[in-house]
């Protein structure tokens, strides 16, 4: 099985890339103070979380940070699944692309990571997001790493198809798509793929990949999605 990261810059890739560049420009998302007083609060338990395991156990800076939404939060043995590296585990409930961009502050900056390997998109397209409106974000959020952490490269996981979401699957390409285009034209932007080998050979999820719910990954999904990401932060 081949495991496919950042993708080979093609003439088309990268006029795509320019098209999605310039869209965003002019579509750029900002986090208000309200919206930022709205995530705290409603992630306030997953934060105070995250303080408590600080304040325990300090972590130092240039770790490979995780962040984003449950599929990390529900990784309980991550750091078993990197032991060459230090990782640092920030995964929070449902969250969508707009909620990591307005924690930065607390879940992202502060750990002054070397890596940060994001899991979002998921949620936000349930939600009834649009591929742009996604993509949008997640841009603002890379600005935002290449201003504030210039040497920290980027690793964004594909969105996953699951069963229990499959009828939202046409949607989360799109944005992936959005996403791997971006990759082509930014060397400090890794995609990750791992929807693809969570395909069986008809285009559909492999249901033994999840768990009870058919959303979340179980064990063996889990090994699936370390063996990928090893490959891809070892080999940027």
């Amino acid at each position: 099985m081949t495991m496919q990261t950042a993708t080979r810059r093609t003439p088309t890739a990268a006029i795509l890339a320019a098209s999605l560049l310039s869209w965003t420009a002019c579509h750029t998302p900002t986090v208000t103070p309200a919206q930022r007083h709205a995530a705290e609060t409603r992630w306030a338990e997953d934060l105070q979380r995250f303080a408590a395991e600080d304040a325990a156990h300090p972590p130092r800076p240039g770790c490979t940070l995780f962040v984003g939404s449950s599929s990390f939060r529900l990784w309980h043995n991550l750091s078993e699944a990197f032991p060459d590296r230090c990782t640092l585990n920030r995964g929070f409930g449902g969250s969508q692309m707009h909620d990591l961009l307005a924690l930065a502050d607390r879940l992202v900056w502060p750990y002054a990571p070397r890596e940060i390997v994001v899991y979002e998109g998921d949620n936000d397209i349930a939600a009834g997001k649009s591929p742009d409106q996604f993509y949008a974000e997640f841009r603002a959020f890379l600005r935002e790493v290449h201003r504030r952490l210039p040497h920290a490269r980027v690793y964004f996981v594909s969105i996953k198809p699951s069963p229990a979401r499959e009828s939202f699957w046409p949607m989360a390409q799109q944005a992936n798509q959005k996403v791997r285009a971006l990759a082509d034209s930014d060397p400090r932007l890794c995609y990750i793929d791992v929807a693809t080998p969570m395909l069986d050979a008809h285009g559909r999820p492999r249901p033994e990949l999840f768990g009870p719910d058919r959303l979340h990954l179980n064990p063996t999904g889990y090994a699936l999605w370390a063996e990928i990401i090893r490959q891809a932060l070892n080999h940027p």
